[in-house]
């Protein structure tokens, strides 16, 4: 007898006819749709969390880096007197794309009536426009150029001590003449010029920029600084960087990059994205684990169809392909509407939460807790082909089972009472 050429025509007629046929007719219609619900939402919610776990840790390095130093120099237990030709030695470390000084204090920041902790930076106005995260939001108000006759603060501070453009800030500071009793209190005045938002709350609750002059004035560091920061052409090759740079910078300095200060959260956010991946994997299995089950109750209810296909020549193999068909097109469809939905939600998850804030009356997200203002997102090709490999190998294969259970089905058994 002539051999038929794998997964033949009728083959395909036949398992669609199974699929779709109700179960009056000896079919699983209802566990059909439930296999193919369980299996769309598991690969949805494994794609939207993948997405949104790259869109947080891309958040996080972009507003941690954007608004503070790639690598930064430091002299441990002292202020860097020298740091003109410092700046100059690790301007020729190939890789190095800017050195700023930099001047850090702490003080009382003091708006209409409320008091909160800031922390100064004193910076030139040149190096801070190299700041992406300060200079380039969406969320800025006034001028940059300004902060040469004022102060720019984070969003959050200002909206915390009840300022914008044009008011007066208070800056209150322990670095007065010095006494018996510790130095005096300085208070300087200042206009807010410009707010800025990183795009990181915390970053935005404590941060404000002086002109460099005048905060080495009110922290007393005339002709030294603090700190140099370090701009790369690369963030990527901080680590392998910041020894040249302490090398170039000369003997007792010390040179952290920005994963120094992170690292430990990278890391934790490494962890936490595995263990996501294991669960929602784990979803996926649960929900193909519906295919066996429908897949089980269709090799049942057709076993008379089986004996009379065996005894009209069909084979084993034929068989096996029929039922393969039914479970691995279940799994492959409610992949593909997974993976369909779970692209929409990733592409307009702002529009989706500002209807779910508009819903629930706002206050859904509350930066002040979250850390950042949105919710990101970040749709990556390998996360999509990881979710779909992953469903469509668990589904086609759980079904081989039922499917060679059903091949290997005794005809003349099929067929003994019916």
């Amino acid at each position: 007898m002539k051999s038929t050429a794998p997964f033949a025509k009728f083959e395909w007629m036949i398992a669609w006819r199974y699929i779709r046929a109700k179960r009056a007719d000896g079919g699983v219609s209802v566990m059909t749709w439930i296999s193919l619900i369980g299996v769309t939402l598991a690969v949805f919610a494994l794609i939207a969390t993948l997405a949104v776990r790259s869109g947080f840790r891309a958040e996080f390095i972009d507003t941690i880096v954007g608004a503070n130093a790639h690598v930064s120099v430091v002299q441990p237990g002292s202020v860097i007197t020298d740091y003109a030709a410092m700046a100059d030695r690790i301007m020729t470390v190939e890789g190095v794309q800017s050195v700023s000084p930099l001047i850090r204090g702490q003080s009382m920041a003091e708006g209409t009536g409320q008091i909160a902790l800031a922390d100064i930076y004193g910076i030139r106005l040149d190096d801070l426009k190299q700041s992406d995260a300060i200079v380039q939001s969406e969320r800025t108000i006034g001028d940059i150029e300004e902060l040469p006759n004022g102060i720019a603060l984070g969003s959050a501070l200002a909206q915390s001590l009840g300022l914008s453009i044009g008011d007066k800030l208070i800056i209150t500071t322990r670095s007065g003449t010095a006494s018996p009793l510790g130095r005096s209190v300085r208070r300087n005045a200042y206009d807010v010029v410009f707010i800025f938002s990183t795009g990181r709350y915390q970053i935005d609750q404590v941060r404000a920029y002086l002109p460099f002059a005048e905060a080495q004035s009110i922290f007393n560091r005339d002709g030294v600084v603090d700190e140099l920061e370090v701009r790369l052409d690369d963030i990527n090759r901080s680590e392998e960087l910041k020894q040249p740079i302490a090398n170039a910078a000369g003997n007792g300095v010390w040179a952290y990059s920005w994963q120094d200060r992170v690292g430990r959260f990278l890391r934790a956010l490494t962890i936490e994205d595995n263990v996501m991946f294991i669960i929602l994997s784990i979803l996926v299995l649960v929900a193909s684990m519906n295919i066996i089950s429908g897949l089980i109750m269709l090799v049942k209810n057709k076993g008379r169809d089986v004996g009379i296909l065996r005894t009209m020549g069909l084979t084993e193999g034929s068989i096996l392909r029929i039922f393969f068909i039914c479970g691995a097109g279940i799994g492959t469809i409610g992949t593909f509407f997974g993976v369909v939905l779970g692209c929409l939600f990733a592409i307009y998850i702002d529009q989706i939460f500002s209807l779910v804030n508009y819903v629930a009356g706002g206050g859904v997200w509350d930066p002040s807790i979250r850390g950042i203002y949105n919710v990101p997102a970040q749709l990556h090709l390998s996360d999509v082909i990881k979710a779909m490999s992953l469903s469509l190998g668990l589904s086609w294969i759980i079904t081989i089972f039922p499917a060679r259970r059903a091949a290997r089905m005794n005809p003349v058994e099929a067929l003994r009472y019916e």
